[in-house]
């Protein structure tokens, strides 16, 4: 049975940065049923408390964190480069773990923003990019999806399925 990566704030569990949470989303939970979800909050994992203070990338690319070019940054000033890259290698070991090739994270997070990401000014302006841990497990050869995708990720996980009968 192919395995997910989702975002725990998905799944309901409240781990973002102001201690909320998303979902819970039925397909999410059916999905959960059938043991195919792997959570994680790469935030979390990699040592940040909830609550946190909210974090961004300059420019929003993950990718520039990865390759050491970019720090991500709280609203306050901490630099909290090393916890999501902590969380991003996290992603990864259970990527490897579990077999995983495709996951759901939280759209514009700064881990988990698969196509837009917040621009670093904490103004709210939108740019293409991606978050730390949705660059790592790109690299890695995973698809990312978003909340945003559910019918792509559901599909995506309906051809993986067939391909391995």
């Amino acid at each position: 049975m192919q395995k997910i990566l989702v975002s725990r704030c998905l799944l309901g569990q409240r781990v973002r940065y102001d201690g909320g949470a998303h979902g819970p989303f039925d397909l999410l939970e059916r999905w959960q049923a059938e043991g195919r979800v792997v959570p994680l909050c790469p935030e979390v994992a990699g040592g940040l408390p909830t609550p946190r203070a909210p974090a961004e990338i300059p420019g929003g690319r993950g990718a520039g964190v990865l390759d050491g070019e970019l720090p991500v940054m709280t609203v306050d000033g901490e630099d909290v480069t090393a916890e999501f890259l902590a969380g991003a290698r996290i992603a990864l070991d259970l990527v490897a773990t579990h077999g995983i090739r495709i996951a759901l994270l939280k759209a514009r997070s700064p881990s988990c923003g698969n196509r837009e990401n917040y621009d670093g000014s904490f103004s709210g302006t939108r740019v293409a990019g991606e978050g730390v841990t949705a660059a790592a497990l790109r690299r890695a050869g995973v698809e990312v999806f978003s909340e945003e995708e559910f019918a792509a990720a559901a599909a995506r996980l309906a051809e993986l399925e067939r391909d391995r009968t």
